[in-house]
């Protein structure tokens, strides 16, 4: 059943949010033409609950913002847009 699939791949992902997140992203991914979609859910779970699918990915918590000066040139390359457009 899906739901011990779901359960499975809760062990590897850590919020349920994330885990529809990333098992959405995963199908649509995985996803083969004349299968089932269900069929191809069931495969990312029991992917997901045997190996972690975050194992690859930087975590949130380690994310830094730009240098000051890059954000500087973000914010004039804003600014030029807005002039441009009026």
């Amino acid at each position: 059943m899906r739901s011990d699939l779901v359960f499975g791949a809760m062990t590897n992902v850590s919020g349920r949010y994330l885990l529809a997140k990333l098992a959405s992203n995963a199908t649509r991914k995985l996803h083969r033409p004349n299968t089932r979609i269900q069929d191809t859910m069931n495969d990312v779970f029991g992917r997901f609950s045997r190996v972690s699918p975050m194992a690859g990915a930087r975590s949130s918590h380690n994310l830094q913002l730009p240098p000051r000066n890059a954000r500087r040139i973000t914010h004039s390359f804003r600014k030029q847009l807005k002039e441009s457009a009026a």
